[in-house]
């Protein structure tokens, strides 16, 4: 990204079934300044503490939404850039210049993305690369990758680039 205008990155989960998962991406969003977008029905409910504990002291940096289904996402984001990220996909996901505030969507654990809405996106759906005996990665882990390849493409807008140890001064 050439500019340095704020960008927003824009996780959707669509129909996640799993809290901790969930949990952990909300974590990764809070981290990150990503808003999260949650597509119904869920396998879960928002006050899980499984889902709260994933996220642990994070929940106050959390901007998320909540949507009844694909539609009312499609319709509340009408004008959206989506990515679709999916082991079935033709393209890497490190093949795309991700444009600032695109939406990176993954789908449930167990089935992914509808296959209907793959197939009419080829030019933007991806996939992680692994080997052919594996059926996918976690999906927190999914997301985590996505989101720190679009982060890095955009040179990490707001985020703390550099640390400081407690005992010791880097400058020393």
């Amino acid at each position: 990204m050439s500019d340095n205008t704020k960008a927003t990155l824009n996780i959707v989960l669509v129909e996640p079934e799993i809290p901790q998962n969930t949990g952990n991406i909300a974590r990764t969003c809070a981290a990150t300044g990503a808003r999260l977008h949650i597509v119904k029905p869920m396998g879960f409910t928002p006050t899980d503490k499984h889902l709260k504990r994933a996220g642990l002291d994070y929940w106050h940096l959390l901007d998320i939404t909540y949507y009844e289904n694909l539609d009312d996402f499609f319709e509340k984001t009408r004008g959206g850039i989506y990515y679709y990220f999916s082991t079935k996909a033709p393209q890497k996901y490190t093949d795309i210049v991700y444009p600032k505030d695109c939406y990176i969507v993954f789908g449930k654990e167990t089935r992914g993305l509808p296959e209907k809405l793959l197939y009419d996106n080829p030019d933007t759906t991806v996939r992680i690369p692994m080997i052919s005996e594996a059926r996918s990665l976690n999906l927190s882990n999914s997301a985590a990758i996505a989101a720190y390849e679009i982060l890095r493409q955009w040179d990490y807008p707001e985020l703390q680039n550099s640390g400081q140890l407690r005992e010791y001064d880097w400058n020393q």
